[in-house]
């Protein structure tokens, strides 16, 4: 399970020290894609084979479900975790989460989110102005 908040920097060459607490989770190399919300979404293989199994039972008839399946396939990169413990990040998913220099990495139960620091600060501070809404609106899924 992957879970906190760290404050990372991208070098010049677009690689990123993944947090030690993630990397044994992740393994040596995983799944980096597009995620929601402008960030990027980490998979370690066995959940990225999981979510694959169920983007394969999505409707090839539904064009709303051939454009998610092809959001995330397109854009995703098995990525590799080097011995210093950074990934590289390409550059149509820095240009994709507008990751420049400063950067948040997140755990979020089964994946990673790579966030530019500014557009995280913003989603956080929205989130926590409108935590007791968010929270309301959970009982419709049983929490």
């Amino acid at each position: 399970m992957f879970m906190g908040e760290y404050n990372h920097t991208l070098d010049a060459k677009g690689r990123v020290i993944v947090p030690a607490k993630f990397r044994q989770s992740l393994g040596d190399d995983f799944v980096l894609t597009k995620g929601m919300d402008g960030c990027l979404f980490g998979y370690p293989n066995d959940q990225w084979k999981k979510l694959e199994e169920q983007l394969d039972q999505l409707p090839l008839t539904k064009k709303d479900a051939r454009a998610f399946v092809r959001f995330f396939y397109s854009s995703a990169t098995e990525t590799e975790i080097d011995k210093q413990g950074r990934i590289n990040i390409s550059s149509s998913l820095m240009d994709y989460a507008d990751l420049d220099k400063n950067c948040v990495i997140v755990g979020v139960s089964n994946r990673i989110e790579i966030w530019d620091k500014e557009r995280w600060n913003e989603f956080s501070d929205n989130a926590a102005e409108n935590f007791d809404d968010i929270s309301e609106k959970m009982m419709d899924f049983d929490l």
